[in-house]
């Protein structure tokens, strides 16, 4: 299994960020966590098009846009031109997901859905062999800098199970809490790709994606 880091550049300067996440993809962290917030689904608004369109002239790096936004779809094709890579919509905040989900594979993009710590593994049930990621959310979403509630431990194994009965390479990315202490047993439960905020920006950027590194189990 490939382990990925994906720093969240919600906890990157915004004064230097096209530097930042150069620094943070040069040690290794092999995509960017953007996330779209509308102040809707979500209490906070945090960046638009404009910011990911200029952050893609800065790296080459895949970029995961996270929408955590009502009802996306009318945004898909913005986040594309923009520079997107993956876009991940949340199964809560789709009204068709399945639909959803179908329009972003049509554009040519990677389609990833997130569920929220209390949403069931079964609203997947109809959609899984449809997307190329599901993201647990191991934090309520919308705050950075939050405590990973624990019970998503076993909510990663039970989807990893489900996911190898499938046969499909399928990924699975984590986000909230992530860090050197948590990152190996997440990993442990199952999950591959990894949203770090401040794990990756708050100190040495460089060292800090390879403490990250380190600290998973060797393949």
């Amino acid at each position: 299994m490939k382990y990925t880091i994906a720093p969240s550049i919600l906890a990157a300067d915004f004064t230097k960020l096209g530097e930042e996440v150069r620094r943070a993809a040069d040690a290794g962290a092999a995509y960017v966590h953007l996330d779209v917030m509308d102040g809707a689904y979500v209490p906070n608004i945090s960046f638009g098009m404009p910011v990911i369109a200029s952050l893609r002239k800065a790296t080459d790096a895949v970029f995961d846009v996270h929408m955590m936004v009502r009802e996306p779809d009318h945004l898909l094709e913005a986040v594309k031109a923009a520079g997107a890579d993956l876009i991940t919509v949340h199964a809560e905040a789709c009204t068709h997901l399945h639909r959803t989900i179908g329009v972003i594979k049509g554009m040519g993009l990677k389609a990833g859905v997130a569920l929220n710590p209390a949403t069931p593994l079964s609203a997947l049930d109809y959609v899984l062999d449809d997307v190329d990621m599901v993201l647990i959310m191991t934090v309520n979403p919308g705050f950075g800098g939050q405590k990973l509630i624990p019970a998503c431990y076993e909510k990663i194994r039970e989807l990893r199970a489900r996911i190898e009965k499938t046969g499909r390479d399928i990924d699975i990315e984590v986000d909230g809490g992530v860090d050197v202490n948590s990152i190996g047993r997440l990993a442990e439960a199952g999950a591959n790709v990894f949203v770090a905020g401040t794990a990756v920006f708050r100190g040495n950027i460089e060292e800090n994606v390879q403490k990250l590194l380190a600290a998973l189990p060797k393949m």
